[in-house]
């Protein structure tokens, strides 16, 4: 069993030079031939994204990820770019007749952060600009990682966003589009946007009034509270706890219980996606919504954005 499999938490697995996991016992020369097929297999980029850790587990065929933010913990367009290629490389190497695939996990090396969101310090200099191309070309990017991740890469898996920290605005937005989330206690989610006059633009309107009805969708989305994980986990839009620390080992567990029920519960997201459907095309309709409503912002309303944006690059700092 390698490290990863083995429930060592917050520690990664012993890999080759191509990210995968290897085997503790090296004499099993077949285990080891065995990976060294795979490995050929899979694409070497995926394992060399310069803001992704990536790493395959072949006993539990699940590809872990974490975000490894090289500033502020958002979406920076550095960050986009990974997760384009990202989506890319898992589409190229595996799935039915490549390299199997049942579990594709998410979660961030950033301490005590999930993801903060959109790039505030881009979305003001933007705005600044006037530039409405560029705050909506930005958008229109999220919403297709968004939408591909939601309908699972066209791959038979089950896609998991785990949480060990604060998730906000578009960071909340993107586990929206996982099939489950597992979160730690202590982890917190917010939509912060409606402080500085904006509204969530990736995904949160479409997704949330979808599963939980229009009128609660709009009390999280401008109501800018902070909801704990407990809360979430009432509302539904997180599976499963975890005690704090305990996040990888509860995803472990998760794999464990669903092996044998995998391919039942593949197809009944398959069938709830159908049907509650959310078209790419209502994602970017809100896209151009949010950098209309984005020029109209007053110079206040920028100020404190970016007091936010500063704000958030330390607290990973302070935790670290």
């Amino acid at each position: 069993m390698d490290r990863l499999s083995a429930g060592l938490p917050r520690s990664e697995p012993a890999q080759d030079e191509g990210g995968m996991s290897l085997p503790e016992t090296g004499d099993d020369a077949a285990a080891l031939l065995q990976q060294a097929q795979t490995r050929l297999a899979i694409a070497p980029d995926l394992f060399a994204l310069p803001q992704l850790d990536v790493f395959y587990a072949e006993a539990e065929q699940a590809l872990w990820t974490y975000m490894r933010p090289a500033a502020r913990p958002s979406f920076t367009p550095a960050m986009l770019a990974d997760f384009d290629a990202w989506q890319r490389l898992i589409g190229s190497s595996f799935g039915p007749g490549r390299v199997p695939l049942k579990y594709l996990i998410l979660g961030s090396r950033a301490p005590g952060v999930f993801c903060f969101g959109g790039d505030l310090e881009l979305f003001a200099g933007l705005i600044r600009e006037g530039n409405r191309d560029a705050l909506a070309a930005y958008g229109y990017r999220c919403v297709e990682i968004l939408h591909r991740n939601m309908y699972g890469l066209d791959l038979p898996i089950l896609t998991i966003g785990l949480v060990q920290g604060q998730a906000l605005g578009g960071g909340f937005e993107a586990l929206l589009s996982f099939d489950y989330i597992i979160a730690e206690r202590g982890s917190t989610f917010g939509l912060p946007e409606v402080m500085f006059g904006l509204f969530p633009g990736m995904g949160a309107h479409a997704i949330l009034s979808r599963r939980l009805g229009q009128a609660v969708a709009d009390r999280i989305i401008v109501g800018n509270q902070t909801y704990s994980a407990e809360a979430m986990h009432e509302m539904g839009i997180v599976q499963e706890l975890a005690e704090p620390g305990e996040g990888e080992a509860a995803v472990r567990d998760f794999i464990a219980r669903s092996s044998r029920r995998h391919a039942g519960l593949v197809g009944a997201r398959r069938a709830s996606r159908r049907v509650n459907e959310v078209p790419l095309a209502e994602l970017r309709d809100i896209v151009d919504h949010w950098a209309d409503a984005a020029l109209q912002l007053r110079d206040q309303d920028l100020k404190l954005m970016q007091r936010l944006a500063g704000a958030q690059a330390r607290l990973p700092r302070a935790a670290a």
